[in-house]
């Protein structure tokens, strides 16, 4: 799974980074909904009064997602014999 990373600045001037955010094509199921909660996150962070410089998507879709949603679109291939 290919995951990116963002970065911006607050009003506050504190340098922000969103980390963990998976990359999926817009015909895929939940597109639509990473979108959606990505958005709503953003705004979260942009508006917070907190002062961690380093966010993750990923914990943050672990609290609002079912687990089997979850599962499926954080799913990486265990390697078998570290291969």
């Amino acid at each position: 799974m290919l995951l990116k990373s963002l970065e911006f600045k607050r009003d506050d001037g504190i340098q922000v980074k969103v980390t963990e955010i998976p990359v999926l094509k817009e015909d895929e199921h939940y597109f639509f909904m990473l979108h959606h909660h990505l958005q709503f996150y953003l705004k979260e962070v942009f508006s917070s009064n907190s002062r961690a410089k380093v966010y993750s998507f990923r914990h943050y879709m672990k609290r609002r997602m079912k687990w089997a949603d979850y599962q499926a679109v954080f799913h990486q291939e265990v390697l078998k014999h570290n291969a």
